[in-house]
């Protein structure tokens, strides 16, 4: 079995503080490989908040004193609030993997419930990302090192898995076509690799066996723009920041971002902007903006 965990000032006890809006109390991960079974159980509960996150495999949870288990497969998170009685079993047959955070604060049911983590949630269907189990990677670590200002990073990084899960919870309200979220990253991916070469949006969409019309509805509803309007955003975008930081001439920075006319970039660039790409290299030498 694997296990990599850290605590609070090296405390295996919880404990209930609300001198901070939300504090990070623990936080570790569980691999079983060879033990058979990894049972877990607080009849009373503990003071704070634990949030669990099932990477592989799966676990066995007794909600409500239930004798039959509750099976939750990867891709889902439990949470449990104080005083809940605890109780969960991880098998070494089912290659579980598991990341944990233990958590309190004086305001913590209302930062959970601004991401979409209500009262009456046990079960989070938050899908798998290679990001969750940064965050919980990142936290472990700052809890053992406890270098300057840690315990707010681990805030901030608590902070930031809220925020993943609630785009998560968002998405799946809104939108629970997995297909068309996987077209719409992997169109967002191609375009910031390509967005200074010639494309096509009809010849894009065909590659992909889409329509044209199907695919600019949906990557509108995805990026709140159309898909000719976020590769214009990258080109000016990374047109100010050569005009910042090198000496290219416009013509040669119009080029370096997909615009071989440079009076086509230079009008491109006036419509975005307000000015053109001379004077806004100008007023960056100048200290004005």
């Amino acid at each position: 079995m694997y296990i990599n965990s850290a605590y609070l000032n090296n405390s295996l006890v919880d404990f209930k503080d609300k001198t901070k809006p939300l504090i990070v109390g623990s936080c570790g991960t569980y691999h079983l490989h060879t033990r058979p079974r990894l049972p877990t159980r607080r009849p009373r509960g503990r003071l704070d908040f634990q949030l669990l996150y099932i990477v592989s495999g799966k676990a066995y949870f007794y909600f409500d004193k239930q004798e039959e288990a509750t099976i939750v497969t990867a891709g889902q998170m439990v949470i449990y609030r104080p005083r809940e009685p605890q109780r969960y079993v991880y098998y070494g047959v089912d290659q579980t993997e598991v990341y944990w955070v233990h958590f309190t604060g004086s305001n913590v049911r209302n930062i959970l419930r601004s991401y979409g983590i209500t009262n009456d949630m046990r079960i989070i269907k938050t899908g798998t990302t290679l990001e969750y189990a940064r965050i919980f990677k990142q936290m472990i670590l700052e809890l053992q090192r406890c270098q300057g200002h840690y315990e707010e990073l681990l805030a901030i990084l608590l902070r930031q898995l809220l925020i993943q899960i609630h785009r998560r919870l968002t998405t799946e309200h809104t939108s629970r076509n997995e297909y068309m979220d996987r077209e719409m990253a992997q169109a967002i991916l191609y375009f910031n690799n390509h967005y200074n070469t010639d494309i096509r949006i009809e010849d894009y969409a065909a590659s992909r066996g889409m329509s044209v019309s199907w695919f600019i509805r949906h990557f509108r509803q995805y990026t709140n723009t159309t898909p000719m309007q976020y590769i214009v955003a990258r080109r000016i975008t990374n047109a100010q920041m050569l005009l910042e930081t090198t000496n290219y001439n416009v013509t040669e920075i119009g080029a370096i971002v997909g615009y071989e006319n440079p009076l086509y970039f230079s009008r491109i660039f006036r419509r975005h902007k307000g000015i053109s790409p001379s004077q806004y290299r100008e007023m960056v030498n100048g200290g004005k903006i």
